[in-house]
C-alpha cells in the first residue's frame, strides 16, 4: 500500500512539473528573417491575453484609413477589462482608437474598431483568422479582438513573434506601437505606453503587454541595436521585463549581423545566369558562421520565367529562402 501511494504521488508530481513547463513559453527571433534564435515551447498553443491587439491593429490598418471616424456603440462602451472609458455616442478617429488600443490596451477601443472594420465582431474575427492563415501561421486562432480568455483563443510564442514582425512592416502600425505617449484630439487625456521598457531602454522600440488570470503575464518586444533587430515573446512569465532585457542583451552580445548572400549576377555550371537583386543578412553567432551553406534548387521546368530557389542553411537547418530569376 505504501509503495503504491509513493508511486501515485511521484506520478502526480511529474505531471505537475510537465504541466507547469508546458504552460509557459518564450522565443527570440531575428526580426529580418523570422529565424528562431532561442526558445522553449515556442510552438505550444497558449492564451496570449492583450497581445492579441497587435493583430487587431494590423487587421484594422489593412482595411480602413486612420482619419475615418467611428461612433462608439453601447456594446463597445461596456466591454469588461482594461478600458479607455469610451462613452456610447462619442465619435473617435481610427487613429486615436488605435493609439488607445496599443498604448493603453483598451478593450472598448478593440471592440469599437472591430465592429466598424468587420461590420460585426464575428465578421472582424473572421478577418483576423483569415489573415493568420494567409500569413502561414498554424498555431494561432482568435475568437475576439481584445484577448479576453476563451479556450479557442490562443497563439504560440513563435506565431505571436511573427505577428509583430509582419505588423512592423506597416509604417502606421510601427509609428503607433513605438509611441511613448499620445494625447487624443477627442479628449484631454495623456496616454502613456504601458510597455515600460520603451521608456527605460534605448533598444526597446515597440511592443505590447498583456495579462489575464488564465494567461498570466504576456509580453512582446521589438528590440533594435544598430542593424541587429530581434523580437522577443514571453507567455506566462511573471518576471517578463527582466527576461526580455536579459535575452536582448544576450543576443546582441553573441550575434552579428552578417551578409549571407550578396546581390549580383551568378553564372551556373550549365551557362545559365541568375540575378540576386538585393543583399541578404542574418543574425548569426561565431559557431554558425562555420555552418553556413548556400544551396540553389534548379527547377525542372525550363521556361524562361521559371524561378530558382536559393536556400541558406545553418547546421543543415533552413534559415532563409528566396526566389531568383534566370536572366540568361
Amino acid at each position: 500500500m505504501y509503495k503504491k501511494t509513493v508511486l501515485i504521488l511521484l506520478l502526480f508530481l511529474f505531471w505537475q512539473t510537465d504541466n507547469v513547463e508546458a504552460s509557459s513559453s518564450y522565443v527570440v527571433i531575428d526580426a529580418h528573417s523570422g529565424r528562431v534564435l532561442e526558445g522553449s515551447n515556442e510552438q505550444t498553443k497558449l492564451p496570449i491575453a492583450s497581445l492579441t491587439k497587435v493583430w487587431t491593429a494590423l487587421t484594422v490598418l489593412d482595411a480602413v484609413s486612420l482619419d475615418e471616424e467611428i461612433t462608439i456603440s453601447e456594446k463597445a462602451a461596456t466591454q469588461e477589462g482594461s478600458s479607455l472609458y469610451l462613452k456610447a455616442g462619442e465619435v473617435w478617429t481610427v487613429n486615436s482608437l488605435l493609439h488607445g488600443l496599443l498604448l493603453q490596451s483598451g478593450n472598448d477601443a478593440a471592440y469599437a474598431l472591430a465592429e466598424y472594420t468587420g461590420g460585426s465582431i464575428e465578421g472582424f474575427v473572421q478577418m483576423m483568422n483569415e489573415k493568420i492563415r494567409l500569413s502561414g501561421m498554424e498555431h494561432a486562432n482568435f475568437t475576439n479582438p481584445s484577448g479576453l480568455h476563451d479556450d479557442n483563443h490562443y497563439a504560440s510564442a513563435l506565431d505571436m513573434a511573427n505577428m509583430l514582425r509582419f505588423a512592423l512592416k506597416n509604417e502606421d502600425f510601427r509609428k503607433i506601437a513605438s509611441a511613448k505617449s499620445f494625447i487624443p484630439k477627442e479628449r484631454n487625456v495623456h496616454w502613456r505606453n504601458k510597455h515600460k521598457l520603451l521608456h527605460y531602454s534605448e533598444e526597446a522600440i515597440a511592443g505590447k503587454t498583456g495579462y489575464t488570470k488564465r494567461a498570466g503575464r504576456t509580453l512582446v518586444t521589438y528590440f533594435k541595436e544598430g542593424q541587429k533587430e530581434v523580437i522577443i515573446v514571453t507567455l506566462n512569465n511573471s518576471n517578463d521585463w527582466k527576461t526580455h532585457t536579459e535575452l536582448a542583451e544576450k543576443i546582441f552580445s553573441n550575434y552579428e549581423f552578417v551578409k549571407v548572400v550578396e546581390k549580383g549576377k551568378y553564372s551556373l555550371f550549365n551557362k545559365e545566369v541568375i540575378e540576386v537583386k538585393q543583399d541578404y543578412f542574418l543574425l548569426i553567432n561565431e559557431t554558425e558562421k562555420k555552418q553556413l551553406q548556400n544551396v540553389l534548387h534548379i527547377p525542372r521546368n525550363k521556361r524562361q520565367d521559371s524561378s530558382y530557389l536559393w536556400n541558406v542553411y545553418i547546421n543543415n537547418d533552413l534559415a532563409l529562402k528566396f526566389n531568383v530569376k534566370k536572366i540568361k
